[in-house]
């Protein structure tokens, strides 16, 4: 019993540890939805999340529409400390504008970076920390019955820089150069595999396209491997006004792969949207548990 009672005092500490560090033992990826979680890789994880995506955009008033292909990528990068996370993150996107405003159409081609990010997400406040969440080994009930304390989110604040260039067609005229982006992240984990993501973002602050955006998300996790979301996208500034829908479903390869797939829609004509989106996300596992 003495030999004992160290080994069990020891592996209680690694345990609890271990559960509360930001790493995870499989990979923890924004995709396939556009929220952040306030949840960051983890200390020395290098995360490569990328898709292709195909639009089909109609604008009835303007008379035009888009169609074209683009790719999105994030690279997280969790540094030194658990709650830190370095991010470099884009949208490029090519497409063919077609104006039928005339008896003609007139055509063009357009490409270029709608959105191009540097910045970090740093969590703030984690309730989950110093909270008993091991299961009752007396009642099935206590386990599944909902826990009031999973309203308290967990907390993180993202900051960077938006990086514009010259005679962007998808920026408002006169946007060019360097403006700050802010994010605040909440995530709840609630019984039964469902989480709920928020995100309150503003985007190019001080310039001619300041967007207030907001972003909620809902997952759910069937099994080990496949996960479904649906998610509300909405953004508002003088440039540009979008309520988007967002849903699909992930699958878990294996620890450091998952694919992913997702629709994008819109209730309004101004313009109407599809999106059709397919990714993945693969994680370089650098991470070791300090002692």
């Amino acid at each position: 019993m003495k030999k004992t009672l160290p080994v069990l005092i020891a592996f209680i500490f690694f345990a609890t540890n271990t559960i509360f560090a930001q790493y995870t033992e499989t990979i923890n990826s924004n995709r396939p939805g556009d929220s952040q979680s306030a949840f960051s890789v983890g200390s020395s994880v290098i995360q490569i999340e990328t898709g292709a995506y195909f639009l089909n955009e109609k604008h009835e008033l303007l008379d035009n529409k888009v169609k074209g292909v683009g790719l999105n990528f994030t690279l997280r990068y969790g540094l030194i400390l658990e709650e830190l996370e370095l991010q470099v993150s884009g949208v490029y996107q090519n497409d063919k504008y077609t104006d039928m405003r005339s008896t003609i159409d007139a055509e063009y081609n357009r490409s270029n970076f709608k959105k191009f990010k540097i910045g970090a997400k740093y969590l703030l406040y984690d309730p989950y920390k110093n909270r008993d969440d091991s299961p009752n080994l007396y009642s099935y009930w206590a386990n599944n019955k909902f826990k009031w304390n999973s309203l308290i989110p967990a907390v993180s604040v993202y900051a960077g820089i938006n990086i514009d260039g010259e005679n962007n067609p998808y920026t408002a005229p006169g946007i060019k150069g360097v403006s700050p982006s802010f994010t605040i992240a909440t995530q709840n984990n609630f019984n039964n595999n469902f989480v709920l993501i928020t995100n309150l973002i503003l985007e190019r602050i001080g310039t001619n396209q300041n967007d207030f955006e907001y972003i909620v998300t809902l997952t759910h996790a069937f099994n080990n491997q496949w996960v479904s979301f649906i998610e509300t996208h909405g953004i508002n500034s003088e440039f540009y006004a979008e309520d988007m829908l967002k849903f699909g479903a992930a699958y878990l390869s294996n620890e450091n792969l998952q694919l992913d797939t997702s629709l994008i829609i819109n209730f309004k004509n101004t313009p109407k949207i599809f999106y059709i989106n397919f990714g993945g996300s693969y994680r370089f596992d650098l991470h070791k548990d300090k002692e």
